[in-house]
């Protein structure tokens, strides 16, 4: 242990990297002495963590042992490898990885063993495994049965077992964390190599060909075991492709050449497989933390030299020189170096430089140099390669050539002279294997198989070492994997040369220690002791007889022969003693127990005297204590009485004083509330007197009105009993006429009776016809009428154009184009009647269609009905089910859907304030120089319209483009409008997406109903008509006989009459039905006609009454007024008509307006009328409007008045100056302004005032930016006027809550869709900020209000132990508590409610600020120790207790805000909650779901016991916790994220409010809004 104890000081105290190198030769125990000194560093520096990287260090020795070592004649357990451990420690010297590198394999030995050998261990294990029933289908017996493993004669080893050896391997693998199920395919593979080394090859007669037989069982064992096609391998086993420049052969291989192959491709698989193993090893021993410093162990094969030796003996004996050459450089010539440096007397040492032996292997044209090139030649052989050795070496004294062989040669090492045989050299250092072999492995349908054969760039990738080390690259030193049948661009003989060249770098950069291992002999006594110095370290252990004799060689046996028991663990020499393992290491024990008994004793005797000296001392001590003690109670006694005294005199007359003096404060008070008291009575009295005088007054009244009301009841009880009364009576007489009307003689007069009644209903029919065409007629003369004033109107237009000179042509065209109208009109109405043919038509069709369906559609109902019987439970609990999961799938779409929408608009919002920042700034900078300035009619307002125009017409649109680049610029034009079309379309998607899926969704909740309904409907109506037939039939029974006739009619022939007369009343009935219904509706619309004219015409004598009033002069302004009025009526009435005319009368009507504007461009240029009788003109048409008309809901602005309209309304608008009136007034006003520019068709005023309404919003709140009733108030205002341009758009889904008076109110040109989604986006923005402002004034307040505000008292004094005296973040900063906190949500719910924002978007709200009060409450908790205890979790509970309580009383318990303080809640029962057995663990886990297991594991890590009564939580409560969790799929992160934001849904709110049941206040000074 002293070897690793060395560089394990040095480590600490010089703070560098050690190595320890382990030499010897083969058989030493250089393996063993680096077993030991792994486990020396694993017991001193383990591993601070619960990962045991020092159990895993060690395990990989029994994994390397079974797969490198082998059996040789000069060790049971040779390495035939080399390997480098790294062991890698932190700054406190705790193990936290390791890393492994291997030096040349012996892969030679997988397909021969030489005499009394034997190969890899990992073969023997698997093979005395086979019986395990795990093993059953490797198809493996015993080793002797397999040619790789039986070569060397002996397959056992004498005190080793094989099968106990395989399961330490296969428990090595399980602790450094290899699967079952690689290990399986590992064993596989091992096992599919013995069969491939027992294949038969069967040579042909010419002796160039082979084959394998297809029944062959080792080779279908092979292919199976490694997943192979078994014809492929069978094929290319014996045959190999050449690849020319031309074409590709398939050449036959003889039988040594396949044999070569198949040796070849075993050796391939176990050094892939090996190299597999080690990289797997290094990944569970690799660590992430950062190493500060490692300790190597170099266990690398000795120096060997056997009968025949090899390219495996060359390597190794060379890496030994390399070892000898950097033992000699560090021991002899750096030392005595340094030493003759600092000029310290000293004696050099002679020792033997091995230089020019490495020279001889490693320098310019030396043996490797010569090998590789010998490589390259195409058809170079080990004889031309030993030549050349001649050749060039032949002078140089390290290198010899035998006598009596050609192919042989002699290299003189450090140790011994060794003789090489040639033969296999090249194949060896070439190290190929043919390409269709391991392509056919690469297709290997197990994944493990084919990864072993891939191919890579690089040969491994280069690990370096941690940081803050030495800076040495530590790179593997297996040689690469090329291509098969390809020459590798590096020989094995030169990837050893550079991977020892690494090794000696890392030697050298590091601290080197040696272990020199050494065979004592052969018979195995490596200790050994002279006499005299035996006696001298054991006499202890003698007996005082044997001391007495002379002769210390008897002593010395005597004593051996009497402790030792076993001959044979020592023997006796002439002069000395030789011992075996582990007896001088038990005699030792002996002698220091015998010291240890001695040292008891002594110990024991002066123990025993020290403390009966102390005890004497500390008596004498009490005495003299006890004496003063007494002494001075008794002077403190005397004191205490006397004080007594005195304070007995001292309270009698502070009593009496303090008695007097409550006397007297008691006497005063009396008096005064005497004083007060009586007044008090008196005024009562009088008020008393004074409100018997109001009552009398109060009752008069009172009894005046109950008199009254009284009255009114009375008469309505009277009326009710006269309605009951007259009810019975009606009943009566229709019981009667129900018995008389069962008689037969009934029957016939009513059927008398109904014929009457059908002529009389025939006659009524006609009379309204005749009605109905008088009032056609009427109207006819009234359309007349108006048409003959058109007529007048246009010959008097004909007349004016006759009386022009010089555009004769231009009427004539005109008149052209008016025939050339009229005609198509003509042709339109011709159409159209062909058209109204056709339906006819095709609506007879249809109706025998449905005729036909309908007989069908019985049939199928009484299939039906049977079917339901059998669906009806299955389909209800399917239905419920999928709809179920259907709606919780499509709400969470919907909801990513909305997310990732609003996270794109949010995205829009700040590239937008980014670009109006850096327009700020290149304003700033065009105006510095020049001192420019804008010109005072710009409007800043429209500076900011970045909104695209929502036009009618493609005209209008390039208009405003075009007006757009002109004012704002090309840049600004373009700005963003990509962006924010594509998310329009996106959005327009989405809401289809959402309104099919809700359609599916009623449909299928419809045809549920509809299925349970219809099984019901056939059921009640046969009821009917059977209780119907019934009756009648019983009727029939009673009386067989009609009493007004002689003759018998029968039984059937009454029921078939009854059953005929039924059918035609029934027809009847409903023609008379749809008569009366056709009647009523061509009354009602007459009727309305009627009034429409009566209205018309009272109205036309209320104007005449008043303009008789007026003066001559007034009159005929009046009279204008009224022409002007009438007209404008007029055409608004032509206008509703003509939006409701079919499609190709719209487009007419648009080619009508071409000609009336050029119509209106001639009268233009003809004749100008001064601007000053329009303006009057105008002027008296507003007063019209103003006057005569009722308030429609709309109101009129000028376009120069716009910007004041923005000012007074959006932009100097304070929340303050509306709070007394209607709640979102703005949003009204705006709308209103909007439904005039819809109702003038003014589509350029529609889009400016649209445009400049959300930029005024967008500037005032970047203004008010910080200002919570400012932001919440616009949202309110914005979703308001969203929801009106929604609710009166004219789509039938929104205005399914509208009354008719709202339904008037609808836009009746434009569709403001695309405005509506630019409306829906600012809200998005507005409610982000509303958040952020809110979240800005709520997020200081929190930690203090939720965890360190001491709402329950008497926990202020119970803190965890060890912070007593730590102040918390209330003394450092503002202290804040939850009733304040609650205070600011009462004002954020107080201003939202206030300002009419819907309820829905205020649950949203508080849902997203609760969140991130969970959040913020719930990171600081993971942050801080000193809140982790009982008494927090009781305060936080209390705590949340009060914000549900809140959360209850403001009737937001639906909005969610109360699941998300659900992982805070469970983070307060956490730690209340019991933490000692696995009960509470599983508590823990079933309650904490909402917590993470990091989240759980750090709470209980902080959790701090209250006091000393309670104690922490311990390691394996944690453990037990995570185990529990351990299935759980829970998110990386410890904190929850508090940024984040809930997506916000804008559901449709309609409005109850009429737009002409509003009033204007005249605060806003919006005085030229004008109502219409």
């Amino acid at each position: 242990m002293a070897a690793p104890e060395s560089p394990q000081g040095s480590k600490w105290r010089d703070e560098k990297n050690q190595s320890i190198i382990v030499s010897g030769e083969s058989g030493a125990g250089k393996t063993v002495s680096a077993k030991y000194a792994m486990r020396f560093f694993a017991t001193v520096g383990g591993s601070a963590s619960d990962t045991n990287i020092e159990a895993k260090v060690l395990a990989s020795s029994p994994i390397m042992e079974a797969i490198g070592n082998a059996k040789t004649t000069r060790n049971d357990n040779s390495s035939r490898f080399g390997k480098y451990i790294q062991i890698g420690f932190d700054k406190r010297y705790h193990i936290i990885g390791a890393n492994m590198r291997t030096y040349l394999l012996e892969k030679s030995r997988v397909v021969f063993q030489a005499e009394d050998e034997r190969n890899y261990h990992i073969f023997y294990q698997l093979c005395a495994s086979a019986s395990l029933p795990e093993f059953k289908d490797l198809g493996l017996t015993c080793a002797e049965d397999f040619f790789y493993t039986s070569q060397g004669g002996d397959t056992s080893i004498d005190g080793v077992d094989d099968a106990d050896d395989l399961e330490k391997t296969r428990h090595a693998f399980t602790l450094l964390g290899v699967k079952e199920s690689h290990q399986t395919t590992i064993f596989r593979i091992i096992a599919a190599i013995l069969h491939l080394g027992n294949l038969e090859i069967q040579g042909e007669r010419d002796g160039d060909a082979c084959s394998v037989s297809s029944e062959d069982e080792h080779l279908a064992n092979f292919c199976a075991l490694l997943g192979l096609e078994h014809g492929q391998m069978q094929h290319w086993l014996c045959h190999r492709k050449l690849v020319t420049t031309a074409e590709t052969y398939v050449k036959n291989m003889s039988v040594q050449q396949v044999l070569n192959a198949r040796d070849a491709l075993a050796k391939h698989i176990y050094a892939q497989l090996f190299n597999w193993i080690v990289q797997h090893i290094n990944k569970a021993l690799h660590t992430t933390v950062k190493q500060h410093s490692f300790i190597g162990v170099l266990d690398i094969y000795g120096f060997e030299t056997f009968e025949v030796n090899s390219f495996e003996q060359f390597c190794i004996n060379y890496a030994n020189e390399k070892l000898q050459q950097q033992f000699n450089s560090h021991v002899f010539k750096l030392e005595q170096e340094e030493y003759m440096k600092e000029g310290i007397p000293w004696t050099l040492i002679d020792f033997y430089d091995n230089q020019p032996c490495i020279d001889l292997i490693e320098a310019k044209l030396g043996i490797l140099d010569l090998l590789d090139e010998e490589c390259k030649v195409p058809k170079g052989t080990d004889q031309n390669w030993a030549q050349k050795l001649y050749d060039r070496h032949g002078a140089c004294q390290h290198f010899q050539k035998p006598r009596m062989s050609n192919t042989s040669f002699i290299v003189l090492h450090f140790a011994d002279k060794v003789e090489y045989q040639s033969e296999g050299f090249l194949e060896k250092n070439r190290d190929t294997v043919y390409e269709e072999q391991i392509n056919i492995l690469k297709a290997s349908k197990y994944q493990m198989v084919a990864d072993l054969f891939q191919d890579e760039k690089d040969a491994a990738p280069a690990t370096s070492v941690a940081k803050g080390t030495a800076k040495i690259s530590v790179r593997s030193a297996r040689p690469a994997i090329k291509a098969a049948n390809k020459e590798h661009k590096k020989t094995v003989g030169h990837q050893f040369r550079n991977s020892l060249h690494l090794l000696m770098e890392t030697l050298n950069a590091t601290t080197p220690h040696y272990v020199r291992c050494i065979k004592p002999n052969d018979e195995k006594l490596p200790f050994k002791w002279s006499y005299h110095d035996f006696f001298n370290r054991y006499r202890v252990l003698m007996k005082k007889r044997d001391l007495s004799k002379n002769d210390k060689k008897q002593i010395c046996q005597t004593l051996l022969e009497d402790l030792i028991q076993d001959p044979d663990k020592f023997q006796f020499g002439r002069t000395k003693i030789f011992f075996r393992a582990g007896q001088v290491a038990y005699l030792e024990k002996l002698r220091a127990d015998k010291f240890r008994a001695a040292t008891i004793m002594i110990q024991k005797t002066v123990r025993g005297w020290l403390q009966r000296l102390k005890y004497k001392r500390l008596r004498r001590a009490a005495v003299v204590i006890q004496r003063y003690a007494r002494g001075h109670r008794a002077r403190r006694l005397a004191e205490h009485l006397r004080r007594t005294r005195a304070a007995v005199v001292f309270q009698k007359q502070f009593r009496m004083l303090r008695v007097l003096r409550a006397f007297r404060s008691v006497r005063n008070a009396t008096v005064t509330i005497q004083a007060f008291a009586r007044g008090m009575f008196v005024r009562r009295i009088y008020r008393r007197i004074l409100a018997e005088h109001k009552a009398t007054i109060l009752q008069k009244y009172a009894r005046g009105w109950l008199a009254r009301t009284r009255f009114r009841r009375v008469r309505g009880a009277t009326i009710v009993l006269q309605c009951y009364y007259r009810r019975m009576k009606a009943r009566q007489e229709l019981k009667a006429l129900k018995i008389e009307a069962r008689s037969a003689q009934h029957l016939k007069k009513l059927n008398i009776g109904m014929e009457n009644k059908v002529v009389q209903l025939q006659r009524k029919i006609d009379e309204q016809n005749k009605e109905y065409k008088l009032l056609s007629e009427q109207l006819s003369l009234l359309t007349s009428t108006h048409s003959s004033e058109v007529e007048k109107l246009k010959k008097e237009l004909v007349q004016y154009e006759r009386n022009q000179r010089g555009d004769d042509n231009q009427l004539a065209s005109l008149q052209g184009e008016m025939e050339q109208l009229r005609l198509e009109l003509q042709k339109a109405h011709g159409e159209r009647k062909v058209v109204e043919d056709t339906y006819a038509k095709e609506k007879g069709l249809l109706r025998k269609r449905i005729s036909d369906l309908e007989e069908e559609n019985a049939l199928l109902k009484q299939e039906k009905e049977e079917l339901n019987s059998r669906i009806r439970c299955q389909s209800e609990d399917e239905f419920a089910q999928n709809t179920v999961e259907e709606n919780i799938q499509m709400k969470k779409e919907l909801e990513e859907e909305r997310s990732r929408y609003q996270n794109l608009v949010k995205e829009y919002s700040r590239l937008e304030q980014r670009y109006d920042n850096l327009r700020d700034e290149m304003t700033m900078m065009k105006q510095t120089p020049g001192h420019r300035r804008n010109p005072s009619n710009q409007s800043s307002l429209e500076s900011d319209s970045n909104y695209p125009s929502i036009s009618t017409s493609e005209i209008g649109d390039t208009e405003d483009v075009v007006q757009q680049v002109e004012e704002v610029g090309m840049d600004k034009a373009a700005m963003d409008m990509t962006l924010f079309l594509k998310l329009q379309k996106r959005v327009r998607e989405l809401e289809q997406e959402r309104k099919k899926l809700q359609n599916q969704l009623e449909k299928k909740e419809q045809e549920s109903k509809k299925s349970q309904v219809i099984e019901t409907k056939p059921e009640v109506a046969s009821d009917h008509e059977d209780s119907a037939y019934n009756s009648l039939k019983e009727n029939i029974t009673s009386n067989a006989s009609w009493p007004n006739s002689d003759k018998h009619i029968d039984q059937e022939d009454a029921i078939e009459a009854y059953q005929g007369m039924c059918e035609t009343n029934r027809l009847l009935e409903a023609q008379l039905q749809e008569q009366r219904r056709e009647h009523e509706e061509e009354v009602e619309a007459l009727k309305n006609e009627v009034d429409a004219m009566r209205e018309e015409l009272e109205k036309q004598q209320q104007a005449f009454l008043q303009s008789l009033q007026l003066s001559p002069e007034a009159q005929v302004e009046f009279g204008l007024q009224q022409e002007i009025t009438r007209l404008t009526n007029e055409n608004l009435d032509l206008k509703e008509l003509l939006e409701k005319l079919e499609k190709n009368e719209r487009k007419l009507k648009k080619q009508l307006k071409i000609y009336m504007k050029k119509v209106q461009d001639f009268e233009a240029s003809q004749a100008a009328l001064p601007a000053e009788r329009r303006r009057n003109e105008r002027n008296m048409h507003v007063a019209v409007q103003r006057k005569e008309k009722d308030f429609q809901g709309m109101l009129e602005y000028y376009k120069e008045d716009e910007p004041l309209l923005i000012r007074n309304l959006i932009t100097d608008l304070k929340p303050q100056a509306v709070s007394a009136t209607v709640p979102c007034l703005p949003a009204y006003i705006l709308y209103m302004c909007i439904r005039h520019a819809d109702y003038i068709n003014d589509d350029q005023k529609v889009h400016s005032l649209l445009t400049s309404t959300i930029n005024g919003v967008k500037k005032v709140l970047k203004k008010h930016s910080d200002d919570f009733e400012m932001t919440s108030f616009w949202l309110a205002n914005t979703c308001r006027l969203l929801h009106c341009l929604k609710q009166y758009s004219g789509d039938a889904g929104f205005m399914t809550q509208n009354t008719p008076k709202q339904n008037e109110h609808c836009l009746k040109n434009f569709d403001l869709t695309e405005y509506r989604q630019v409306l829906s986006h600012l809200s998005i923005q507005i409610y982000q900020q509303l958040i952020k402002v809110a979240e800005g004034i709520l997020q200081p307040m929190i930690v203090s209000a939720v965890l360190e505000n001491e709402s329950i008292q008497g926990l202020s004094g119970v803190k965890p132990m060890g912070y007593r005296n730590r102040s918390s973040s209330v003394e450092d900063g503002d202290s804040y508590s939850l009733d304040a906190l609650i205070r600011q949500l009462n004002t954020f719910h107080g201003v939202m409610s206030d300002q009419g924002l819907d309820p829905e978007i205020v649950q949203q709200v508080f849902k997203q600020l609760f969140y991130m009060i969970n959040a913020v409450a719930l990171n600081n908790l993971l942050l801080r120790k000193d809140v982790c205890s009982w008494s927090t979790g009781m305060q936080l509970r209390f705590n949340i207790s009060q914000l549900e309580e809140w959360l209850h009383g403001k009737n937001l318990q639906q909005s969610g805000a109360a699941q998300t303080l659900e992982p805070l809640i469970q983070a307060a029962q956490l730690l209340q909650l019991k933490k000692k057995t696995s009960e509470d663990a599983e508590a823990i886990c079933s309650l904490c779901t909402s917590l993470t297991t990091q989240q759980i594991v750090k709470i209980l890590n902080l959790y701090t016991p209250v006091n000393e009564f309670e104690e922490r939580v311990t390691v394996a409560f944690i453990r037990d916790i995570q185990t529990h969790l351990q299935e759980r799929n829970d998110p990386p992160q410890l904190l929850l994220d508090f940024k984040h934001m809930f997506p916000v849904l804008f559901p449709f709110n309609p409005s109850s409010i009429t737009m002409d049941s509003i009033h204007i206040p005249a605060s806003l000074n919006l005085e030229f809004l004008q109502k219409v």
